[in-house]
C-alpha cells in the first residue's frame, strides 16, 4: 500500500468550536494520517468522537482551526486561492448523513445531480449534461425516469444512491462518505456499499470512509483509523485492527460487536472502556510503531503495559 501515491495528508489538523467566553469544545484535536491513491480509509469511532467533523474540515465546510491538510499536491489547509478551491471543488466530494436533509426539496433529481456540472462549467452542451446525469444513475442503479421526480418520491435508500449519484458525476479524486449508510435498513446498506466498491474498481476512486458499524467498515476498508474524544487513538490495516488490537478502546469497540453464531454471543463479553478510569490523557500520548502500518497513540508506560 506504501508504494502507492499519498493522494490526502493530514497532520495536526485541530478543529476547535468556542462555545462561550470561556469554554471552547475541541471536537477535533491534533490529528495525522494519509490516505493514499485507491483506496479505502475508514474512521471509526463512537458517536461524538470528532469523525464527522475530521470530514467537514477537511472538506472545508469548516475553516480548520490549525494544522496542515495536503490534497493531491495542493495545500488546502489555510485561506484558498481561487485556483486550488476550484481544484478541492471538482475533485473532492461528500455523501452525506441524512439523505433527506441534503437533498433540496425544490428541485427535480436531475437537477441536484447537475448542479456541479453547471455550477463548474464541465459540460458545454445541454446533451452531454444528460448523458452524463443518465450514465450516473445507470450507474448507482436508478431509472433514467426517475430523474424528473422529487426526492420526497423516493425511500431512503433510493435518495441516498441520489447523494451517491451527486458526488459520483463529478468524477472526484476523493469522497468522504460520511455516515452514509447509517440511516438504511440493513440489506439496503449492503447494496449501497457494494455500490462503492464496484465504483472504486471501475474508476479508482478513493474513499475516506466515516462510520461507527465496524462490521461494515472490516469489509469495505483497507486502512482504518480509530478514533476517540477528537484523537486518533490506533491506525492500521483492517487486519492487524481487528487481528491484534492495542488499544483499549479499540477492544471495547471490537467486543460490542454482534456475533451471528448465537452460541458464541451467549458467551460473548463486551469490554468496557472508561479513559479517566484507565488514567488516560490523550495530549501526553504520542505514536508508537507497532509495525509500518500499525501505530498505537500512548505514553511510554500505556504502551508497555498494553503490550504486557
Amino acid at each position: 500500500m506504501s508504494e502507492k501515491k499519498v493522494l490526502l495528508h493530514v497532520e495536526n489538523l485541530k478543529q476547535h468550536f468556542k462555545v462561550s467566553r470561556r469554554f471552547t469544545t475541541k471536537a477535533v484535536d491534533g490529528i495525522s494520517f494519509d490516505i493514499h491513491e485507491g483506496e479505502t480509509y475508514g474512521l471509526v469511532g463512537e458517536s461524538g468522537s470528532g469523525k464527522s467533523t475530521t470530514g467537514r474540515s477537511i472538506i472545508r465546510l469548516y475553516e480548520p482551526t490549525d494544522g496542515t491538510i495536503i490534497f493531491d499536491g495542493h495545500d488546502i489547509s489555510g485561506k484558498l486561492s481561487p485556483e486550488d478551491e476550484r481544484y478541492l471543488r471538482t475533485n473532492m466530494q461528500m455523501i452525506f448523513q441524512d439523505p433527506m436533509a441534503c437533498l433540496n426539496p425544490r428541485k427535480k433529481v436531475k437537477e441536484i445531480i447537475a448542479e456541479g456540472l453547471e455550477i463548474h462549467h464541465i459540460c458545454h452542451t445541454q446533451a452531454e449534461l444528460d448523458e452524463k446525469v443518465n450514465d450516473v444513475l445507470d450507474r448507482v442503479g436508478l431509472s433514467r425516469e426517475q430523474a424528473t421526480r422529487f426526492p420526497h418520491q423516493f425511500s431512503g435508500g433510493q435518495r441516498q444512491r441520489v447523494g451517491i449519484a451527486r458526488a459520483l458525476v463529478m468524477n472526484p479524486k476523493l469522497v468522504i462518505a460520511d455516515e452514509c449508510i447509517s440511516a438504511l435498513d440493513v440489506s439496503i446498506q449492503a447494496q449501497v456499499v457494494n455500490l462503492m466498491k464496484d465504483i472504486q474498481d471501475e474508476m479508482g476512486t478513493t474513499y475516506l470512509f466515516i462510520a461507527h458499524d465496524l462490521s461494515m467498515v472490516k469489509y469495505i476498508s483497507d486502512r482504518i483509523g480509530v478514533m476517540h474524544l477528537g484523537h486518533i487513538v490506533e491506525t492500521g490495516t483492517t487486519d492487524e485492527i481487528f487481528q491484534n488490537p492495542i488499544h483499549p478502546y479499540t477492544k471495547s469497540l471490537l467486543s460490542a460487536i454482534p456475533h451471528p453464531n448465537p452460541v458464541v454471543e451467549k458467551n460473548r463479553q463486551a469490554i468496557t472502556y472508561n479513559k479517566d478510569e484507565e488514567g488516560v490523557i490523550y495530549e501526553n500520548g504520542h505514536e508508537h510503531a507497532l509495525s509500518e502500518t500499525h501505530k498505537v497513540l500512548a505514553t511510554d508506560e500505556e504502551f508497555e503495559k498494553w503490550m504486557a
